[in-house]
């Protein structure tokens, strides 16, 4: 610009003052500790140094938003963010003895069960082959509960057939290692169900949760990765699209890829885990609605070289199901018109504002 006799500078906020620290001769201040100052000068050096001791004071306060402060001069104009919020308090956990991965001091094993106590023990046996100390959390919302105690086993009894995902709301609540290792009731450890190599990827990557595989009795092993995106539609509600597979491979593991939704099987930071919680409306039958509410803060991965067996469904014709199995079929698997399915579809479509669903 070609010089000019006067130079004026405005500065304007909404959430905040502008203050100055010091004061330069020769420049005229207006507005010193209010939401709108307006600088001015004819010497543009002067206005230019009196600018290096304007400063920003919050009066408005919320924990985490932004102020827009708008800055203009004669013929032109600009904005900038200020960032409004507390610091972030790291989250301090011990990680046992120096050397390699200290599974039980690292880990929990969290798992939610309901009159299966014969599958449930299997479990327990499994795990205690491999980690005897690690700790094991157990929400149980059965009719009429077992004792299911021993060294480092936790069991938590609930109301009768509270439900699925409020029973793993308990179970993690009460998760105090960095973290926690999801498991059905009917999984079996194996030789090949490495909890170090799960830790091993949280621990090296950015990941806030990592799936393994689940191997069931015909040898078929199962990951359910899934991507999940969600199209912006009008008035009526967004649609969610959900599809099979992956983004990308993880740099440094050539068996883990970077997706939204992964099998049963996982192994998630404690604390993100709790942030987005589980819904306990979902009684009887859900799974990717927990990934559906952490979309945006979950960053999750999959790895297809830590299996667990699934205990085997086949069912022999000679013999008869037991009470109590029947008593858990009616639970575990509902009709399309029962109560608990209506309120599944109904919170996902509801809850979410969609109003179409698509899936491969």
């Amino acid at each position: 610009d070609a010089p000019r006799d006067h130079y004026t500078v405005s500065i304007r906020a909404t959430l905040g003052t502008i203050n100055v620290a010091a004061e330069v001769d020769a420049v005229k201040i207006k507005g010193d500790g209010e939401m709108h100052m307006s600088l001015s000068s004819s010497l543009l050096p002067n206005l230019n140094r009196q600018l290096q001791f304007v400063t920003y004071t919050n009066t408005l306060f919320h924990p985490s938003t932004v102020d827009t402060v708008q800055f203009k001069t004669e013929g032109h104009e600009a904005a900038f963010s200020i960032k409004i919020r507390h610091g972030v308090t790291p989250k301090l956990y011990n990680p046992g003895s120096l050397g390699e991965y200290n599974v039980s001091a690292l880990v929990t094993i969290a798992t939610k069960t309901f009159l299966r106590y014969e599958k449930l023990q299997n479990l327990i046996d499994s795990i205690r082959r491999y980690y005897p100390t690690v700790t094991i959390i157990i929400a149980d919302d059965s009719e009429n509960p077992q004792t299911i105690s021993g060294p480092y086993i936790e069991h938590y009894i609930m109301p009768f057939g509270k439900g699925w995902f409020a029973g793993r709301n308990l179970a993690v609540s009460q998760v105090t290692t960095k973290y926690v290792l999801w498991v059905d009731d009917d999984f079996i450890f194996t030789a090949n169900t490495k909890l170090e190599k799960l830790v091993d990827v949280l621990e090296r990557t950015t990941l806030d949760l990592v799936g393994g595989a689940v191997q069931e009795a015909t040898g078929y092993t199962a990951t359910y990765r899934q991507t999940i995106s969600i199209e912006p539609g009008e008035e009526d509600g967004d649609c969610l699209h959900l599809r099979r597979g992956f983004y990308h491979v993880v740099q440094g593991f050539p068996n883990c890829v970077v997706t939204d939704g992964v099998i049963n099987f996982f192994l998630a930071r404690t604390e993100k885990v709790q942030q987005v919680g589980f819904d306990p409306r979902l009684a009887r039958v859900a799974h990717l609605e927990f990934f559906i509410d952490g979309l945006g803060s979950l960053h999750v991965g999959s790895c297809d070289d830590v299996i667990v067996n699934h205990a085997t469904k086949i069912k022999l014709p000679w013999v008869s199901q037991s009470e109590s199995e029947k008593t858990y079929a009616k639970f575990r698997y509902p009709p399309a018109s029962s109560d608990a399915t209506r309120t599944k579809n109904g919170l996902l479509f509801f809850k979410n504002r969609f109003q179409c669903l698509t899936h491969n």
